[in-house]
């Protein structure tokens, strides 16, 4: 009994180490930074100080809550119907080697695409106004990492298994519910977890190169054009807090997916 209890004492130990230190290392950064900045005497034009980033976060909350709703809105949508069309054809693919021998270099080239030049042609091709060309790219780069993925979760079912299916008469759909998809199931929440970082980082590029105002991309844009670069560190960090909030949601679905009995 002593025994269990000091393993569980010892994996508390370590849980609380694993929160703790990554908290510990961000505030000595944060101050070094501000040391540098205070002492030092950076300009605020190559580096603001993080007291002027939090006060112009807090001055300038209300619009950068606004910024990180469309920022965020246009990354989910990329985010699902990327990682929607990166599952559908990956089964495709793994059904029929001929489609999987025609998409490998069209997914090749998808993940070599340059967003900085692709974003402002989709935002003059679906209009000044419309947020249709950021959530396109946000989806071509959510369709990557979840299609490579998938498709190697499929690949990982042995043949024995499907056969043994086939001999107990099972049609394609129950092959592919009982034993296909609960292979590929870790494989296919990995894919979506890189995606999670991918999509709002594409989504932040294309609002910075052009289409409507209001995104986190558009407002550093204009911040850093004005000259109000404690500001546009301010967006910054919301982008950064986006970020982690769609990685760690992801995260935290791959994990409820891998635990729950198939």
């Amino acid at each position: 009994m002593s025994t269990l209890t000091a393993g569980r004492r010892a994996g508390a130990d370590r849980a609380w180490v694993r929160v703790a230190a990554p908290i510990l290392v961000g505030v000595l950064v944060l101050v070094v930074w501000q040391v540098l900045v205070s002492v030092v005497g950076i300009s605020d034009y190559l580096l603001p100080g993080p007291a002027a980033i939090v006060e112009q976060f807090v001055q300038f909350a209300p619009a950068i809550g606004t910024a990180t709703v469309v920022t965020g809105v246009n990354a989910l949508a990329g985010l699902v119907v990327g990682s929607l069309l990166g599952i559908l054809l990956a089964a495709l693919a793994a059904r029929w080697s001929a489609l999987d021998m025609m998409s490998a270099p069209v997914v090749a080239g998808l993940a070599v695409v340059p967003i900085v030049a692709l974003a402002p042609v989709l935002n003059s091709m679906f209009g000044a106004d419309s947020q249709m060309g950021r959530q396109t790219i946000a989806a071509l780069a959510s369709f990557v990492p979840v299609f490579v993925n998938t498709l190697r979760g499929f690949r990982q079912v042995r043949p024995v298994h499907r056969d043994l299916m086939r001999a107990y008469a099972a049609s394609p759909g129950q092959v592919l519910r009982t034993v296909t998809l609960p292979t590929a199931v870790p494989f296919i929440f990995t894919g979506i977890r890189l995606a999670s970082s991918l999509a709002v980082i594409s989504a932040l590029v294309a609002e910075y190169f052009g289409g409507p105002r209001g995104g986190l991309g558009a407002m550093i844009s204009t911040s850093a054009a004005t000259s109000a670069y404690a500001r546009a560190w301010a967006y910054v960090f919301a982008a950064i807090l986006l970020g982690l909030v769609f990685y760690v949601v992801a995260l935290l679905l791959e994990r409820l997916a891998v635990r729950r009995p198939h």
